[in-house]
């Protein structure tokens, strides 16, 4: 397994978590998750100006093996998907915590308050 950043929270449901600025939370799957799932061939974003509640089914991503839902680890509106994934779902595999997914603007950021750091996910994975 390689190093998990630091500075990311991490989902139970193997989403990583990038706080930024102005409330906005960017969304991606971690290492574990991409290897577990296997080769990725698609990806189904999120639509743009969706309102999404902390918990929520928002995307899904398909491997040569499988298909994952991707949920929002926060409440709030969709304010940027990562389009270039469409043509490269790939990129995940090549580069799981640079290759974010979407990007949701937080109602409250207490929502992070749920979230594992990079110590609980590692436990969490080595179960």
């Amino acid at each position: 397994m390689s190093n998990l950043p630091s500075h990311l929270k991490y989902a139970a449901s193997h989403e990583w978590i990038c706080v930024e600025d102005d409330n906005i939370i960017r969304i991606g799957i971690t290492d574990f998750a991409q290897e577990e799932l296997g080769d990725l061939v698609y990806i189904e974003l999120p639509e743009l100006g969706r309102h999404v509640e902390a918990q929520e089914q928002c995307a899904v991503v398909e491997s040569v093996k499988t298909a994952s839902d991707l949920y929002s680890p926060v409440s709030g509106e969709i304010v940027a998907i990562n389009e270039s994934l469409n043509d490269e779902p790939e990129q995940i595999n090549d580069s799981p915590y640079e290759s974010w997914i979407f990007c949701v603007r937080a109602d409250n950021l207490s929502d992070l308050n749920q979230l594992l750091d990079a110590e609980a996910y590692q436990q969490l994975i080595n179960q």
